[in-house]
């Protein structure tokens, strides 16, 4: 069977004015860094790729030797197509300004290029998160002003998944769409289209090991669901836990569910543990287009105004019914 290829899927966007020329090549681009990436982690062991780097990103933490190669591999793939006004990495602390020898264009790129790279040497699922927005001043060289945009306005946003084979998970605006890696022929072909979230779902996935730090309204919940058919929910449900945010989410996208990386007492003081402009926003733009709801407990993520690059939010993703039930539970107190 004939399949459609990425190209072709974003070229008929393109003709239908969800996106123009420009938002569709950098789309490609990224695609191609996408299709790097995914060769590195293939290779592992056998290309001395696994362990640390001996480095600490701006975050603080311990820079794995495929966190630095992806995050050069989308850098040096970006800088150069004439589409973007600058990007911003997870891994580093300024923004990345385009080199002067080249052109300059209309969008901002912000990006986590190795999410979960803790399960790197145990061979688990990792992935790549993505945003686009527009560069709000034309005419004067992006700063960290330029990306503080609230999530509701990303243009695109998506993910990579590397694992038994890579996928591309894409939004831009018109739903979320999926495409898998043919390796063979080397381009991405559309699988799965209009992908939406199950309204009924059985599972969910939190780090059980911080129960102790969580709020009230969190604890609630969960203990809800962990009573089981006996209990007010009146059905079993199970949990899974990956600890790479694309592969939860990514799980949720296809069975439904609910992600939570609560707020809690051990990152209080950070404001919560994932970030905004990096995995918060565009995971949440990826599930509303899928019929979910993603919230931080009390506003919106889509709707929280940033006030810094690395600013860090708590995040509750997935079912809209269940996400709604965590955010009433914090109405209440």
């Amino acid at each position: 069977m004939r399949r459609v290829t990425l190209t072709q899927y974003l070229i008929e966007q393109q003709r239908a004015g969800r996106i123009n020329a420009d938002l569709r090549l950098l789309i490609e681009v990224v695609a191609r860094a996408v299709k790097a990436i995914s060769v590195n982690v293939s290779k592992g062991a056998l290309a001395d790729l696994l362990g640390e780097a001996g480095t600490d990103n701006i975050q603080g933490e311990a820079q794995k030797k495929l966190d630095v190669i992806a995050n050069e591999i989308l850098f040096q793939a970006n800088e150069w197509g004439g589409h973007l006004a600058a990007m911003a990495s997870e891994e580093v602390e300024e923004v990345h300004q385009i080199p002067f020898d080249y052109p300059r264009g209309g969008y901002l790129l912000l990006f986590d290029p190795l999410d979960g790279s803790s399960n790197i040497d145990v061979n688990i699922s990792v992935g790549t998160i993505f945003s686009v927005l527009r560069n709000p001043g034309k005419d004067t060289e992006p700063s960290e002003q330029s990306f503080l945009q609230p999530g509701r306005e990303q243009v695109a946003a998506g993910y990579a998944l590397y694992g038994p084979s890579t996928l591309l998970i894409l939004t831009v605006g018109n739903g979320v769409h999926g495409f898998t890696l043919d390796r063979e022929m080397g381009s991405f072909a559309y699988t799965h289209p209009f992908m939406t979230i199950p309204v009924e779902t059985h599972e969910y996935a939190i780090n059980a090991s911080n129960a102790r730090h969580w709020e009230p309204p969190v604890q609630r919940y969960v203990a809800e669901l962990q009573q089981g058919s006996t209990g007010p929910r009146g059905k079993d449900f199970n949990m899974r836990w990956v600890a790479s945010m694309v592969a939860d989410v990514h799980r949720i996208l296809t069975r439904g569910g609910i992600f939570m990386y609560p707020m809690d007492e051990k990152c209080r003081k950070q404001g919560g543990k994932l970030r905004l402009m990096y995995e918060a926003n565009p995971m949440a733009m990826l599930v509303e287009q899928a019929g979910g709801a993603a919230t931080t407990g009390r506003e919106r993520i889509l709707d929280v105004v940033p006030h810094k690059l690395h600013q860090r939010v708590p995040v509750i993703l997935g079912s809209a019914s269940e996400v709604e039930r965590v955010a009433a539970y914090h109405r209440e107190g």
